[in-house]
């Protein structure tokens, strides 16, 4: 039996555990990527293992997150990543520079090579033939220092496309078409590999917006093969010579197959709060719109841009509605810019932002108050656009244009013939707003600058045999990182400042829950399914370590979410009962005894002493997971392991 693309990478990278399905696998990693909303932390844990110098091939730090700079924390943190960078063997993309996975498409993603990041969206990299996992701050750091990653070994996944995309139909209708099938659940434990004839009509971009959202499917990452159409984007990017040709063996077997005609689809669209809430744009036609946002990290490339601009040429945007763009590197917007395309953009209306991340995190350009947005982006989740109730949509950019124009949601089928657009066969290459590090002996007298906001880390907290504690938090299902820990322009200046961020824990879901659990001392969280969803923020681990939290019981986790909790020294524990959620509530004292022996056996016993049950829960630690949480944490695990 042949291997599958992603089992061939992992095979070449294997550093122990059986390639079985289930298994704790270690994978030796090429390259690392962090961005500014995690990376501050990511090299303060990197710092703390005591390595003088990265021992990746290749180490990016981004500054794309946190550009708006309204007082000093911003450039602080920034200050504060390009001076390790420095010294630490790490390159530097500076502020305006664009979205780290726009850029390292661009100008670092090689296939074949195996890549993390502390952003949950890195998969993006999987459009070029890598296999690129998002992951923990501290799982990038630890990689930095030439430590493996570890996963479990998924199950893996292949959808055939077949047929080619019609006009106005495109790789984001796929993406939501799939959401559609498996929903924000189905892609759990696995990656998802994309194959069949169709693939060949599919640009690196378009692909890369694919592989950008299978992260909402839940998928450990998702990979298109190396092909003719990979050559050509890296010839375009003068970097033909990283070209490798990778494909699955014909007779690779995988554990379910899902077929999609492109012929047959239609434009879709993502409503309110869900990336799965997916509907044919069609049957929400002459809805009213106020805002429109086009770019991030899913649909921010030259092509995406090319079209809105084809698109807005000699039209002017309803009076109605408010418009942004956000080209997703300096790359495109100089070249947006020289072929007059961004003059068709604004000439119709359209505010133009800073390459960056900027409103998909909640950074700036936030809706009305109950208005409805609709956005290229990747997450629509409750309050992420910085507006409490407004109503977020995700759509494809032709859809976006199409209400911009029109006021309303809007088949872009309906604004008549799609416009030629005609790709260049050369990009304009640019690479002075990327730093290189400095040598290994000068780095050595290289300082490290550090602001105000910069605090310790929370206090690593070792696991004791028992637990007693209150539960001070019960939430349902689908809890995202986003509920845990917020992000937005208020809170994102602080991710450097654990206990001024603790404030801000929960508060989507209940506005006292950091005075209670500061008040109780130690504590307990319940979950429903899929809890700990979306961005591979750690923050939402490290935040309610520094609260107290020991545990977070749920009948199914986020896989990201898992790593970090277990990080962070926090066991996360699930119902063997699903049912057994309805038996305790909040405020409830819960006791669980002989936590090391329930370690090794996979089961414990909840004791809710307020109304007398006893629930069942499960738990699948490695050995190695065992030993983070009986020391307190990776950190306390690993601080003298790669000296």
């Amino acid at each position: 039996m042949g291997y599958t693309l992603a089992q061939k990478i992992i095979k070449s990278h294997l550093v122990s555990g059986e390639m079985a399905v289930g298994n704790e696998i270690a994978l030796r990693i090429d390259q690392t990527l962090t961005q500014d909303a995690t990376g501050t932390m990511a090299y303060l844990e990197f710092e703390s293992m005591g390595v003088p110098r990265v021992r990746t091939e290749r180490s990016v730090a981004y500054i794309d997150h946190n550009t708006l700079q309204s007082g000093f924390e911003n450039a602080d943190d920034h200050r504060y990543i390009q001076s390790v960078a420095a010294k630490h063997g790490i390159w530097f993309s500076r502020p305006g520079n664009g979205i780290c996975h726009q850029v390292h498409l661009e100008r670092f993603g090689v296939p074949g090579k195996t890549l993390i990041g502390s952003d949950s969206h890195t998969p993006t990299g999987g459009g070029i033939g890598m296999l690129a996992f998002g992951a923990g701050g501290m799982d990038v750091a630890v990689a930095m220092g030439g430590g493996a990653y570890y996963i479990t070994m998924p199950k893996m996944f292949k959808v055939n496309l077949t047929g080619r995309l019609q006009p106005f139909v495109t790789a984001k209708d796929v993406s939501l078409e799939i959401l559609r099938i498996l929903s924000v659940k189905g892609g759990v434990g696995a990656i998802i590999e994309w194959g069949g004839e169709g693939i060949a009509s599919l640009s690196v971009p378009e692909r890369a917006t694919i592989t950008n959202m299978g992260t909402e499917l839940g998928a450990t990452t998702s990979i298109f093969p190396s092909d003719e159409v990979t050559r050509a984007f890296l010839a375009a990017e003068g970097r033909e010579a990283d070209y490798v040709p990778l494909a699955a063996d014909p007779d690779a077997c995988y554990d379910r197959v899902i077929d999609i005609d492109l012929n047959t689809l239609e434009p879709l669209i993502a409503c309110p709060h869900s990336p799965d809430n997916v509907v044919k744009v069609a049957s929400l036609a002459g809805t009213k719109v106020d805002q429109v946002c086009v770019g991030s990290c899913t649909n921010s490339s030259l092509m995406d841009m090319y079209k809105v601009a084809a698109l807005l040429k000699g039209r002017t945007i309803s009076p109605d509605v408010s418009m942004s763009v956000s080209p997703g590197s300096k790359q495109v917007l100089k070249m947006l810019a020289s072929s007059g395309a961004l003059s068709d953009i604004l000439s119709a209306g359209a505010r133009l932002l800073e390459c960056a991340c900027g409103p998909c995190i909640g950074m700036g350009f936030s809706p009305n108050s109950a208005g409805v947005s609709l956005r290229t982006f990747n997450r629509n989740f409750l309050g992420r656009s910085g507006t409490a109730d407004a109503k977020v949509y995700l759509v494809s950019p032709e859809t976006a244009v199409a209400a911009a124009l029109t006021g309303t949601i809007t088949d872009p089928r309906t604004l008549g013939a799609m416009p030629h657009i005609a790709m260049p066969d050369r990009f304009v290459v640019d690479d002075s707003a990327v730093l290189a590090p400095a040598d290994p002996e000068s780095a050595k007298a290289l300082p490290i600058l550090r602001g105000p906001n910069i605090k310790p880390f929370p206090e690593a907290r070792p696991q004791l045999d028992s637990l007693r504690a209150e539960l001070v938090l019960k939430v349902g299902d689908n809890i995202t990182t986003d509920h845990i820990m917020p992000a937005g322009a208020k809170i994102l200046p602080y991710r450097s400042n654990i206990p001024y961020l603790s404030q801000f824990c929960f508060a989507v879901c209940d506005k006292t829950f950091a005075a209670r659990a500061q008040e109780a001392g130690e504590s307990i969280v319940v979950g429903g399914s899929n809890y700990g969803q979306g961005s591979s923020r750690e923050h939402a681990a490290l935040v309610p370590l520094y609260l107290g939290v020991r545990a977070v019981v749920a009948k199914s986790f986020a896989r990201i979410h898992v790593a970090n909790l277990i990080n962070a020294g926090i066991m996360p524990l699930t119902f063997a009962n699903p049912d057994d959620y309805d038996k305790i509530a909040q405020g409830d004292r819960l006791s669980i005894h002989c936590v090391w022996q329930g370690m090794e056996t996979g089961t414990m016993t909840l004791e809710d002493e307020t109304n007398g049950a006893k629930i069942t829960l499960s738990c699948h630690f490695t050995d190695r997971q065992k030993a983070i949480l009986k020391a307190g944490g990776l950190l306390a695990y690993t601080g003298t392991q790669l000296q």
